[in-house]
């Protein structure tokens, strides 16, 4: 460890990083640095060196040569957790052991069973440290204005019978961890997560969608990986909703969903990076409206919620264990529906 003393002031958050992850500066360093009361104070890789220009590049003041140590650190209260699909449980169990909250990137967990198993080491940890544990899953999209808006707008479509979501960018480099079977890989874990997750909260209390069916597209060098994949489902009331995803397919980039109800419907382009740019379409009652929703970057909505849950404000937190638990179930029924086996835990014992 190359620590630098106490690194924040009293009463920061203090957040060590598992990997040296390529989304680590735009999810949480950069917000960490625009939000009071937060602090990117520790990092660890498994190449130390890699960990030690990571911290170097991004002014971390501490490097840790594991990640167990990382874990360990009780200068440390929260870990964020950027690593491989297939690492995502095991990593944040083992922070909770700790007494650390975490903030986990998507998807949660390899496959339901992990999902659940995640939140029965928060309640055992919990119980341990005497003390509540954050677990929040990071689909950042969730914490902007956004969808709020979003939801205002649906109730001038009427009934709602059909809701679609994509999340398709290409990623030709079929090396890549994200298409790795053994680290949890595929397009419906690594982007299709963002489409099912939409679905599913696109308008608050409709209930849990079921899978009725689904294609997939695998890789030619390793057919249990999905490159693309289309999800279609129903939820309890007869609507019914589609999901797309693609890493690669002839849906190069598509990042949009539609809400489709028996007196128009509301389109919204870029839901997951609002921030960047996106457009919001109503078409209802013979009239076109567009509109823009204001608001911070998603990661800093997140970052600050976190925070928030952490310091005890329990309904900040809106992608609890829970909520991981029923996406989690529906990308194993996805999978099962398309003729492709479930991601494999990298959880032990």
């Amino acid at each position: 460890m190359t620590p630098t003393g106490t690194v924040g002031r009293v009463g920061d958050v203090r957040i060590g990083i598992l990997g040296a992850a390529r989304i680590a500066p735009s999810a949480l360093i950069k917000p960490a640095r625009q939000t009071s009361g937060v602090v990117v104070a520790a990092v660890a890789a498994r190449e130390p060196a890699r960990a030690a220009a990571f911290a170097a590049r991004h002014a971390i003041p501490t490097v840790h040569e594991s990640y167990e140590a990382l874990v360990d650190d009780p200068e440390i209260d929260a870990i964020y957790n950027p690593l491989p699909n297939g690492l995502h449980a095991q990593w944040t169990v083992r922070a909770l052991q700790a007494g650390k909250h975490v903030l986990c990137e998507k998807p949660f967990a390899a496959n339901a069973d992990e999902a659940r198993r995640v939140e029965a080491a928060r309640q055992d940890a919990e119980s341990a440290h005497g003390r509540p544990l954050v677990v929040m899953e990071a689909f950042h999209y969730r914490y902007h204005p956004l969808l709020p808006r979003l939801h205002e707008l649906v109730g001038e479509v009427g009934a709602v019978r059909q809701i679609e979501a994509s999340m398709c960018f290409p990623l030709p480099r079929f090396h890549d961890i994200r298409y790795r079977y053994d680290l949890a890989g595929g397009s419906l874990m690594d982007a299709g997560c963002y489409a099912l997750h939409f679905l599913r909260h696109a308008r608050p209390g409709s209930g849990e969608p079921e899978v009725t069916a689904a294609r997939a597209k695998p890789l030619r060098r390793e057919p249990r990986v999905d490159r693309a994949m289309i999800v279609d489902v129903r939820f309890p009331d007869g609507a019914v909703g589609r999901a797309r995803a693609s890493l690669w397919s002839g849906a190069v980039l598509d990042i949009s969903a539609r809400i489709t109800g028996d007196r128009g419907e509301v389109r919204v382009f870029n839901f997951v990076l609002p921030h960047a740019y996106h457009r919001l379409t109503l078409v209802a009652n013979g009239r076109r409206r567009q509109q823009r929703v204001e608001g911070d970057a998603t990661y800093a909505c997140q970052l600050r919620a976190f925070v928030a849950a952490v310091r005890g404000d329990a309904a900040a937190n809106l992608t609890p264990p829970a909520d991981a638990i029923a996406t989690m179930t529906l990308i194993d029924a996805a999978y099962s529906a398309a003729g492709l086996p479930l991601r494999p835990s990298g959880l032990t014992g």
